[in-house]
């Protein structure tokens, strides 16, 4: 039985990028098209494409007895759609504008063989949303998709991923403000005295590239020999179905020289934040991306004292445009993640 060829040769979707990697933020404008080749008269019921934000997680556990349980969930960051051909809702309406509140030119449902070109530009919009970003049990995409529907006919598809980076601000107070920590640990076992380290840092929130400059005091009154030491680490968290699935993993460590029993020391490390390290999400309900900053003093035979500071790392660039609405909206999240810290 001979199947019947698609009048529809290709469909797909481009954008013009702004930079050589992809990526948009507030603001700016994705512009772009989509290409349909047909190869026989074809009448088209509808043609769309939409710019989309997605946050999704899902993961398994095994809860015995060949218990599997799938932990799913997903947020639409944004979605703006643009009709080149709506699907006709009465019976005698033909041709077609585009939606109405969009000027723009009309389009024939009727498409003769050959190439066929739909040009489109959306913004980024002024809105809190996350980066874009892929982890182990969850991700955020951005995309493009354009849709061609026709009558007996199954939807054609075309899909293009652009990336996403929030604008990042440091004039927001609280990402200014200096951290500190102090931790004061007796000795118990096989040995005497106390241990105390004091750490500071300049503030909460680094752009990428930045460097993190750590001071820790420590007072050694203790029988023992301790070794400072410095990691920054990330946790992603992800959510479902009231359930949380946690991974960390530590991307820098810096380690002290050793300090003698009864003497002060002041160490002073300096940890330089990847180029290529994600941004902190802290703004999506399904999924967060966050970093602490680990001090801790390393003795042998004994409990490890430590102390953990919050860090916020930010996107490269801060662009001056709308400045207002973005420190509006990063605020908000980020006072929402500050708060859960205490």
């Amino acid at each position: 039985m001979k199947t019947m060829a698609s009048n529809v040769k290709n469909i797909s979707v481009a954008f013009d990028p702004l930079n050589e990697s992809n990526t948009f933020t507030n603001g700016d404008y994705i512009s772009g098209r989509v290409t349909l080749e047909v190869v026989k008269k074809t009448h088209i019921e509808s043609l769309f494409v939409k710019a989309k934000g997605k946050a999704s997680v899902l993961w398994s556990e095994n809860h015995g007895n060949n218990n599997v349980v799938v932990y799913y969930d997903k947020e639409t960051c944004f979605k703006s759609v643009q009709y080149f051909i709506q699907e006709q809702k009465r019976k005698g309406q033909d041709g077609y504008s585009l939606l109405p509140d969009e000027s723009g030119p009309y389009y024939s449902r009727i498409v003769e063989p050959g190439i066929h070109v739909y040009p489109f530009s959306f913004q980024i919009p002024h809105q809190d949303m996350p980066a874009s970003f892929k982890g182990c049990h969850g991700k955020v995409v951005y995309f493009l998709e354009a849709k061609l529907c026709r009558s007996m006919s199954m939807p054609k598809k075309a899909k293009v991923h652009f990336n996403y980076v929030p604008q990042g601000d440091m004039s927001i107070p609280d990402l200014m403000m200096s951290q500190h920590g102090y931790k004061e640990k007796k000795m118990k076992f096989l040995t005497s005295g106390s241990v105390a380290m004091d750490v500071h840092t300049e503030k909460m929130g680094f752009h990428l590239g930045e460097q993190i400059k750590v001071k820790v005091d420590v007072v050694n009154n203790s029988s023992r020999t301790v070794k400072p030491k410095i990691s920054l680490y990330q946790k992603q968290s992800f959510f479902a179905s009231k359930k949380r699935k946690v991974s960390t993993k530590e991307l820098l460590k810096e380690k002290g020289d050793p300090i003698d029993p009864s003497t002060k020391q002041c160490v002073t490390k300096v940890l330089n934040i990847p180029a290529d390290t994600t941004v902190s999400i802290l703004n999506c309900k399904v999924l967060k991306v966050e970093y602490r900053l680990k001090v801790y003093l390393d003795i042998k035979f004994a409990y490890d004292p430590e102390i953990k500071l919050p860090v916020v790392i930010l996107p490269v660039c801060v662009t001056q445009k709308d400045t207002d609405v973005v420190n509006t909206d990063m605020g908000i999240g980020f006072e929402s993640w500050t708060s859960k810290q205490t």
